[in-house]
């Protein structure tokens, strides 16, 4: 199974940049072991189980919870059974109809 969840999460109570906050979720992302793709406006993540991504959403905001009063995050979630590494062979099936792609 193949569990892809992209999500944006950052506290609203920190001004106008939140990069600070955002790279700490980044580390703890990176630092799980998850396959992840960060983008100029959320972060994707691909799992086997839709638990187990769910509980790294989780970790990041009981990250930022620790020090906002305030999380504002944006969920979307595409499951396929029989399906593994979409991260990255969604965007080769693109790039075999076009060429490259900016990623």
């Amino acid at each position: 199974m193949s569990v892809l969840l992209e999500f944006a999460i950052f506290p609203t109570d920190k001004g106008d940049s939140v990069s600070k906050q955002v790279s700490q979720v980044i580390e703890l992302i990176r630092e799980s072991g998850i396959s992840y793709q960060l983008t100029a406006m959320g972060t994707l993540i691909e799992t086997d189980a839709l638990p187990e991504a769910l509980a790294l959403v989780n970790r990041c905001y009981d990250l930022l919870a620790e020090d906002s009063e305030r999380v504002y995050t944006t969920i979307t979630i595409d499951i396929q059974k029989n399906k593994h590494n979409r991260l990255k062979t969604k965007v080769e099936a693109i790039e075999n109809k076009i060429g490259k792609v900016n990623k």
